[in-house]
């Protein structure tokens, strides 16, 4: 009796095993089940929001966040907007330097991103790049800087008018009616659309105007650089009575150099100091009479480029190819706490 117990058991043990092994062997040869499977399973990510071939895949491509007060605004506000909440899916690439900007465009591209996104460090290099996102079928859209090329290479230009920035800071100056004019120009990273636009109106009316400039030098938008270019010149004895710098930062490295000297400046004091870019802390100088003006460069951008793509993905036609943003002057004696409020980044 208990052999055959044993015997029974042995079978059932068998058929156990033969039944298990079969199901293991069906499922991981019968391909028909496994696409099934398969399907199954890309049909629940699709549901559920997760598969990113729902989201829009966009190649941002921007200047050093840590460049200026400006670009980290700049860069915080596309970081807020380009998320997989509100349907993207996107990437980032940073430098100051236009063979870098275009390596990581080349691949962008060549990673298959639906829109290229362009703040360009230099406005010159960059017909064969876009030429390639073109054939690969990438859109471009360009945000804070122009460049050099030909319209039908890029979808839209969402921009500052730097030309413009640069003309309602001069003219401010000439207004003030001094009865010589010494100037200090500190300069962006040359090649850049604002440091084009800021420079080309200040060259251009010191010449017609027959103002002096004692020294024209880039500090590259960095404040410890403007410093030194502007204690060599007080270490020189230079005479000098307006400095203009072409953003915030070397407004306020400027500024250091002349406190160190115990040089006195903003409004009705020996030197007049200019900057661009309204972060708020600068604004505060000027609401306190330590700066002379500051001229606005809006870093928020991407609600712009959103329209613009959404505008594109319904393939819509776009009513203008170039989109100027607003942008003011601000002056000391004239500027308000709502202003510093409104308009400080």
């Amino acid at each position: 009796m208990k052999r055959k117990l044993i015997s029974m058991l042995l079978v059932a043990c068998m058929s156990f095993g033969l039944v298990a092994c079969g199901s293991t062997e069906e499922s991981g040869t019968s391909s028909s089940n496994s696409s099934s499977s398969s399907s199954s399973s890309q049909k629940a990510d699709s549901d559920s929001g997760s598969s990113s071939g729902d989201l829009i895949k966009v190649g941002i491509i921007n200047n050093d966040p840590n460049e200026s007060g400006y670009r980290t605004a700049n860069d915080k506000d596309l970081k807020e907007k380009f998320t997989k909440e509100n349907g993207y899916d996107a990437s980032f690439a940073y430098s100051l330097k236009n063979d870098e900007q275009i390596t990581a465009a080349q691949k962008f591209i060549q990673d298959g991103v639906d829109y290229l996104l362009l703040s360009a460090a230099d406005t010159s290099g960059w017909d064969s790049v876009l030429k390639d996102a073109k054939e690969q079928g990438t859109r471009v859209i360009l945000f804070d800087r122009t460049i050099d090329a030909d319209e039908s290479l890029y979808e839209a230009s969402i921009v500052s008018d730097m030309d413009k920035e640069g003309q309602t800071a001069v003219d401010w100056l000439k207004e003030q009616k001094l009865s010589e004019y010494n100037i200090i120009h500190i300069q962006g990273v040359m090649g850049s659309a604002a440091q084009q636009g800021r420079s080309g109106a200040l060259t251009d009316t010191a010449k017609t105007e027959g103002w002096n400039i004692v020294v024209e030098q880039t500090a590259e938008w960095n404040a410890e650089k403007a410093q030194q270019i502007v204690q060599s010149v007080i270490d020189k004895g230079d005479k000098f009575n307006v400095i203009y710098a072409e953003n915030d930062d070397m407004a306020k490295g400027a500024v250091a150099a002349l406190d160190k000297a115990n040089i006195a400046h903003g409004v009705g004091k020996d030197v007049i100091v200019m900057g661009f870019d309204c972060n708020k802390w600068a604004l505060e100088e000027l609401l306190n009479k330590n700066w002379n003006y500051d001229g606005q460069c809006n870093p928020f951008q991407s609600s712009y480029i959103d329209e613009v793509i959404q505008k594109l993905e319904k393939g819509e036609t776009l009513s203008e190819k170039t989109i100027v943003m607003d942008e003011k002057g601000f002056d000391a004696s004239t500027i308000t706490q709502e202003d510093v409020d409104q308009y400080g980044i």
